[in-house]
């Protein structure tokens, strides 16, 4: 069966080589390869799916709020009642909201469509690398690279909108690679549609490839270039359509019936797009989610809230190293080199020579994305690498195939061997770094390959003619366990994450991590907890939530705070500020008025009492602070809190003050 996955492509040169025109018919052992990828990831995603809970507590408060009332669903509202919604379209909450609405809301209805999409992508992977290749085991090994892929196994059970995203962004890489085949104007349009999805799934980001497929078509389609440029109209057409027809809803939609579009300053779609999740990545004028501004005088101790940007630095190693180095970069640097080694080995082919293409197509879409990802200087988190697994999949896989079909030449037995190494070394190195665990496997890893790579060095040098079968075989032999031996890091790492629980705004991948210890570390922890908003989730509180019967039970600051006071009360909650508390609204106006009408009961604001190591005072340009003679208000709309303060009388659960909204204001 693991010869399957590689050995079904008929060895030549590129002189005798064509692109294949079609898939030759199945044989038995594929369509029994093919069933047990996919019934083998659909187990491995699905068991004990639950253990992740909530996941992203925000996004399970949008879904419960979208099993509940319609209109919620449609716009990905952030609570029932409709107040504000998420801070991305909503595609993501209409596949998750709707699965609530026909099973009832909870962690499996949530995350079991997560784990399918893994499934169809596995599978769309694999049909795309199959037919621009012809050879079924170079997709099925495009699917296995995908679903052993760390960062895969991690987001596609999760309840993030990554998962979707890239679901859409491999249907389209699929379409372009089916419209190649014979320039094929409704499979690009079909790419289109896709696309056009992925950016209600994740605005900009979903965009990303689309120069990559673009460019692709109009050098690689086998038709004159006006039929390519105008294919690539109606493409466009297409993703305008797609997209064009929710923005156009927004708009016509009375901004006072619907909620709030969070993300934007002025209510409006594109404001979001261009702003919050657009140019503010690069420009890294987006606020830093996380992080709250101080009283004056005070300042948060420097990296306690790195936690909230894990992407590393801006520059091209940040896909390596960190935690991004363990969610993509195992097989980084090897779909790197088998982009060059196909690019090299099919440079004498025609222009529209299809696996060219499809290498151009994995390969410009990691280059796009990659490049993307380094360059953005805000609010940005290791699982966004998401988006290069697929590309990073199918290059192995095409590259793998290329060197296959060679393999009775010296050009494919040296690129094997180079391609093999760089797999093991660097699954060696990223091990390295997680030393503490299974010590052994990097050795074994990286042992393996570089005895596979040794040997097809040697079976470069000139035989005898009785020797030629021996050396062939030995090939083969070594290709198929040195690009195994490859995997095994990968395939480890995220073996050890499907098992863990992953909740919160960042998770990561790997084994369970030791508890940290230290002052520092335990203020980390308080600062998580709050944000993600554990500290208001007490039982007195909730039930207090419980037993209100205002359109709104309560109102808080930032949107994680409020989604999980709605998932512990089942009630809507009012998120001040959206998700951040960075958007305009409430106004004081507005919140007057919503207290006035008795849609409101409960105000609540954490307070705190700033640690004296966290002063500035004596600094240069620092104020000099006085120690406060209350507790810190923790709120980003502080004239609200002023306002409630100055009406209303506080109680405390905890370091929690909680206002009656309902009693005549003082």
């Amino acid at each position: 069966m693991a010869a399957t996955l590689i050995a079904t492509a008929p060895t030549g040169s590129v002189a005798s080589s064509t692109s294949p025109t079609a898939l030759p018919p199945v044989r038995p052992v594929e369509r029994l390869g093919l069933a047990v990828l996919l019934l083998g990831t659909a187990l491995a995603y699905l068991r004990h799916i639950t253990v992740n809970g909530m996941g992203n507590n925000f996004y399970a408060g949008a879904t419960w709020a979208g099993s509940r009332n319609w209109k919620a669903l449609l716009f990905g509202s952030l609570d029932p009642s409709n107040f504000i919604t998420v801070d991305k379209p909503p595609v993501s909450q209409w596949v998750m909201g709707l699965s609530g609405q026909l099973f009832g809301f909870s962690s499996a209805s949530m995350l079991v469509p997560q784990a399918l999409m893994a499934v169809a992508a596995v599978w769309l992977l694999y049909a795309a690398v199959a037919r621009a290749t012809g050879s079924r085991g170079a997709g099925l090994l495009a699917g296995v690279v995908l679903a052993a892929t760390p960062v895969v196994a991690l987001m596609f059970r999760f309840n993030n909108p990554d998962a979707v995203l890239v679901l859409l962004m491999t249907a389209g890489g699929y379409c372009t690679i089916r419209a190649l085949e014979r320039a094929n104007g409704r499979w690009l349009m079909l790419a289109g549609v896709a696309l056009g999805f992925a950016f209600l799934a994740k605005l900009l980001e979903g965009l990303m490839v689309l120069p990559a497929l673009g460019v692709v078509y109009l050098v690689v389609a086998p038709t004159s270039l006006r039929n390519r440029l105008w294919h690539l109209v109606g493409a466009t057409a297409a993703l305008i359509v797609s997209a064009g027809w929710y923005v156009l809803l927004t708009i016509l939609w009375p901004a006072s019936s619907r909620p709030y579009l969070a993300g934007s300053t002025d209510n409006t779609f594109m404001d979001a797009v261009l702003g919050y999740n657009g140019f503010g990545r690069f420009l890294g004028d987006t606020p830093a989610s996380g992080q709250i501004a101080l009283p004056a005088g005070y300042q948060t101790p420097p990296g306690l809230l790195q936690s909230f940007n894990d992407f590393g630095s801006p520059g091209v190693g940040r896909l390596f190293l960190g935690e991004s180095g363990f969610e993509i970069s195992w097989l980084l640097p090897a779909a790197l080199l088998a982009f060059v080694v196909v690019l090299v080995s099919r440079w004498s082919t025609p222009r529209t020579d299809r696996i060219r293409g499809a290498a151009l197509v994995f390969g410009l879409w990691l280059i796009t994305m990659g490049g993307a990802f380094s360059a953005m200087k805000a609010i940005e988190h290791s699982y966004y690498t998401l988006t290069l697994a697929p590309a990073v999949a199918g290059l192995v896989a095409v590259g793998v195939h290329e060197l296959w079909r060679r393999r009775d030449e010296l050009v494919g037995r040296l690129g094997a061997a180079a391609l093999v190494l760089t797999m093991g070394l660097w699954s060696l190195v990223v091990l390295q770094r997680n030393s503490d665990w299974l010590p052994w496997l990097r050795w074994t890893v990286a042992g393996t390959a570089m005895v596979a790579a040794l040997g097809l060095l040697l079976t470069a040098i000139p035989a005898t003619a009785g020797w030629r079968t021996a050396r062939a075989r030995a090939t083969a032999l070594l290709v198929i366990v040195g690009v195994f031996a490859g995997l095994g890091g990968s395939t480890a790492y995220a073996a050890a994450t499907l098992p863990q629980a992953h909740v919160g705004r960042s998770p990561v991948v790997g084994p369970a991590k030791p508890v940290e210890t230290g002052i520092e570390a335990l203020i980390h922890r308080q600062t998580q907890n709050f944000a993600d908003g554990g500290a208001f989730t007490n039982p007195q509180l909730v039930t207090m939530l419980m037993s209100t019967t205002t359109k709104w039970s309560a109102a808080v600051d930032r949107g994680s705070i409020a989604a999980a006071l709605e998932l512990a009360s089942r009630t809507p909650v009012i998120a001040i500020g959206g998700f951040a508390a960075e958007d305009p609204v409430p106004t004081l106006e507005e919140f007057q008025q919503i207290v006035a009408d008795h849609q409101l009961t409960y105000y609540l604001v954490q307070e705190m009492q700033l640690p004296a190591s966290w002063k500035v005072g004596g600094q240069p340009g620092a104020a000099s602070p006085s120690a406060p003679e209350k507790p810190w208000q923790v709120t980003g709309k502080p004239e609200i809190a002023t306002w409630v303060s100055h009406h209303y009388t506080a109680t405390h659960i905890g370091n929690i003050a909680i206002y009656d909204l309902t009693p005549h204001p003082n």
